[in-house]
């Protein structure tokens, strides 16, 4: 069934099938997500220690007149550092937002900026809030159902394409495994999943986030989920990102 929302186009309801089904859609406007991850460049930290303060407090500057728009509502902005976690990426910021327009924009200001200068953008993730057609049946599972942002400490952020066969199993195949799936991850409940979805909009076909105050329960939560049938229809799952939630004014300055 599918429905007009005013200002977000038309929103279709499918089961794991594939097909349209009768169940009323949800009535709210979905959000859209960006994981944007930025590399400083090191000549930055060669300038001087007023220069590069003065960057920094302008490209936050930036960030909150982008989180201040009074036109534009629903806008939220979650900052990290992976500064000592990751080689490639320094900082990313989360955005989450109800047009692409919104993203175009923080993009654009922050392009603007001193600092904006010194940043290359090697990974940028885009993808879009959906209900799981896998977790109604478990009740209480608590996986996929809202984007709650920046709930923990951590934050850890990876692409995710499914084989091709997985596509072709039966609807109850496909569930069965999910089951398997969410069950496995019942006993750690200090970590919290946000998966979104990227058919179409970008390179994969999932954004996997996993919020925890706890990596060490994350890695067992993951190698857990290894010996799961489904895991056997995973096509990619990398780059990892491990990504500590700081203030806009933190993670800057872990940049320099």
């Amino acid at each position: 069934m599918s429905q007009e929302v005013p200002g977000h186009g038309r929103m279709v309801d499918l089961d794991p099938s594939g097909q349209v089904t009768q169940k009323e859609p949800d009535r709210h406007p979905r959000q859209f997500l960006n994981y944007a991850f930025f590399k400083l460049d090191p000549a930055f930290r060669r300038l001087s220690p007023q220069v590069k303060a003065e960057a920094k407090a302008e490209l936050a500057r930036s960030c909150q007149s982008w989180l201040d728009a009074p036109k534009e509502r629903g806008r939220i902005l979650r900052s990290y550092s992976l500064v000592g976690t990751r080689g490639d990426a320094d900082l990313m910021l989360w955005r989450i937002a109800f047009s692409l327009e919104d993203f175009n924009a923080a993009q654009a200001a922050l392009n603007r900026t001193v600092l904006g200068g010194y940043l290359s953008q090697p990974y940028s993730l885009l993808s879009l809030q959906k209900r799981s057609q896998y977790v109604n049946r478990i009740e209480g599972s608590g996986h996929g159902l809202e984007i709650l942002p920046g709930q923990g400490k951590y934050l850890f952020v990876y692409p995710f394409i499914k084989t091709r066969p997985w596509y072709g199993l039966s609807p109850h195949a496909r569930q069965g495994m999910m089951d398997e799936h969410i069950l496995a991850s019942g006993p750690f409940k200090g970590v919290r999943l946000n998966t979104s979805y990227s058919y179409g909009i970008d390179d994969q076909e999932f954004v996997v986030a996993f919020d925890s105050d706890y990596p060490q329960e994350f890695v067992d939560l993951v190698g857990r989920l290894r010996y799961t049938e489904a895991s056997g229809y995973t096509l990619r799952d990398t780059p990892m990102f491990s990504c500590l939630r700081k203030e806009l004014s933190e993670a800057l300055d872990d940049l320099a």
